[in-house]
């Protein structure tokens, strides 16, 4: 496609950089075009948006998402060789093995009963401290609770979180939460490494259909066993996500705390509305600004042409709040999902498409499913917010609350009744 009539593109890295989440929705806000056209890191990006943009982006014929991922990001975040540098056959067959781990009621059950029995062991010792920090309490809980699941056995699991979080934290930004976090995977990959060479060589017992066991036992495309740091790779893959839900658990404490009345209502014994409040936590709170691709050959969207080769853009975070799909996208508003699920391509906190064929995360269900278990747990409890910075900026990639969400005087209600992980939806 002839683009020599198109004046030159000016590079929006810096400005991505500087406004983060703002970024991609303020340049779709200033163009009547259906696509925003810029330069990131030098390369020719085009940014798309909505529900039929998504299954555009996510249709193999026209975008690859392997070899549109940065070094940076292989290097914090999802790790050299994971499944998702793969495309293809190659990707289907890596993305059966999470999927026969992560997805079916009998798997999120599991990884949801363990997760709320360490929360249940946890909160109690909350209670004896001055305060506690929320972020910080649940990526340990979190921790705890997948690795037990996974049949990965913990030496610090302090050590563990901190190194999950790091990972998270660091993937997009320059400096030293970006180093940390490359120190965090290098740490991490050594240690799973380790523990999958010693189950292959009978030196530690991985339990039968446990994440690790089909991990260590799992051939990929080619017949051949994942090498070792692969397998620590994909197994991180598993955890670090599962981890990660400390993100929205305390934006959790963050939406309790703006909407009493919220609060109240979580705290009933209404499954539908945990799910519901779990959907809306997803969709208002700022967790992946955008996706990326790579064109696999000229394509069109809407009549504009995308050269192949080019960066293809998904705007997850503009979709999440675009007032054509959501009445009052600024607010918050759990009821707006009772008895509406969202439709696949439409909610895309973790990207769209069908988890079956495509990149879109598996473990999505168990976020919805640990959301929905932990936020009524959280509304029971008793506690007070103390003064503390509760702003989320939008230029932070990840964005948290800066506090990580302080609470104190924390009591657990007597009875210290926790109704039980399953939840439906």
């Amino acid at each position: 496609m002839n683009q020599s009539r198109r004046p030159p593109l000016a590079d929006s890295s810096l400005p991505l950089l500087a406004k983060g989440y703002a970024w991609l929705p303020d340049r779709r806000r200033r163009t009547a075009s259906p696509v925003v056209r810029t330069r990131l890191m030098g390369q020719h990006a085009v940014a798309l948006h909505g529900p039929d943009a998504v299954r555009f982006f996510y249709d193999e014929r026209h975008v690859e998402r392997g070899t549109a991922l940065p070094g940076p990001v292989l290097s914090t975040l999802f790790g050299h060789g994971a499944v998702h540098t793969l495309d293809g056959g190659a990707h289907r067959a890596r993305k059966d093995m999470f999927l026969s781990l992560l997805t079916g009621p009998q798997a999120v059950a599991g990884v949801v009963e363990e997760v709320t029995k360490a929360w249940d062991e946890a909160v109690p010792s909350w209670s004896g401290r001055p305060s506690v920090v929320l972020f910080d309490e649940v990526s340990r809980v979190l921790t705890r609770g997948v690795c037990r699941w996974a049949g990965i056995p913990l030496d610090d699991a302090d050590q563990v979180a901190r190194s999950m979080v790091a990972m998270v934290d660091g993937f997009s930004t320059p400096g030293p939460r970006h180093w940390r976090a490359r120190r965090a995977r290098a740490r991490s990959e050594a240690w799973l490494g380790r523990l999958v060479e010693d189950v292959r060589d009978g030196d530690a017992v991985a339990p039968a259909g446990s994440a690790l066991d089909v991990v260590v036992r799992h051939r990929d495309a080619d017949g051949r066993l994942l090498d070792p740091h692969t397998a620590a790779v994909e197994l991180l893959n598993v955890i670090r996500p599962t981890v990660a839900v400390c993100w929205f658990v305390s934006y959790a404490g963050h939406a309790l705390h703006r909407g009493p009345g919220i609060r109240e209502r979580l705290r009933q014994d209404d499954s539908a509305y945990a799910v519901a409040f779990a959907h809306e936590l997803r969709r208002f709170y700022p967790f992946a600004p955008f996706l990326g691709g790579r064109a696999v050959t000229d394509l069109e969207w809407r009549g504009e042409p995308i050269p192949s080769g080019a960066l293809v853009l998904l705007d997850l975070y503009g979709q999440n709040h675009d007032p054509e799909l959501w009445t009052d996208p600024y607010t918050f508003a759990p009821e707006r999902f009772l008895g509406r699920p969202p439709e696949r391509d439409e909610l895309v906190p973790q990207g769209g498409g069908d988890p079956s064929s495509g990149h879109r995360c598996p473990g999505e269900d168990i976020t919805i499913a640990l959301l929905s278990a932990l936020g009524p747990r959280l509304a029971r409890l008793e506690y007070a917010v103390p003064e503390q910075d509760l702003r989320i900026p939008l230029s932070r990639v990840p964005s948290r609350v800066r506090s990580g969400f302080v609470i104190e005087g924390v009591r657990v209600p007597a009875p210290a009744r926790q109704e039980s992980g399953r939840v439906s939806g």
